[in-house]
């Protein structure tokens, strides 16, 4: 596989997970009636935005038009299951659950990309620990709000 291809292939991994929590917080956030939560999950978005635009620079530095958002069905999934998820319980505790598992899927997706793209580029790796590193410390953020009812 060509260089270019490599990190293209390891810059949509990362751009992807950090489209994916954006567009998860923005399905969830107007479900919570938890001011904290939904700030919170607002700043949670804004870092994740500026993750994104991370990769979107990159790209542009390195002249890159493949950077791809997730596919209408991966965004159609997350709908379906933000909604599924809080058709009958819009409880504080059960949307820390979904985000906390959602940011779970986030540092596993993380690990493997990181493994699957293993000498691709550091400028990538510097932005996946980032994302990483954050998603981590999401956890600790979110984990309280699971004594909410």
């Amino acid at each position: 596989m060509e260089e270019k291809e490599k990190i293209t292939k390891y810059l949509n991994a990362i751009y992807q997970n950090t489209r994916t929590a954006i567009q998860s917080i923005e399905d969830i956030i107007d479900k919570s009636v938890d001011n904290d939560l939904v700030s919170e999950l607002s700043k949670e978005q804004d870092e994740y935005s500026c993750l994104a635009k991370e990769c979107e620079n990159f790209a542009k530095a390195e002249k890159i038009e493949g950077l791809k958002d997730n596919n209408w069905i991966e965004k159609a999934k997350l709908w379906t299951s933000v909604n599924m998820g809080t058709m009958m319980d819009k409880s504080t505790r059960n949307i820390a659950e979904m985000v906390l598992i959602g940011t779970f899927m986030g540092i596993i997706t993380c690990i493997k990309d990181k493994e699957d793209h293993k000498n691709t580029s550091e400028e990538l790796d510097e932005i996946m620990d980032k994302l990483y590193e954050f998603e981590r410390k999401n956890i600790d953020r979110l984990l309280p709000y699971l004594k909410n009812n």
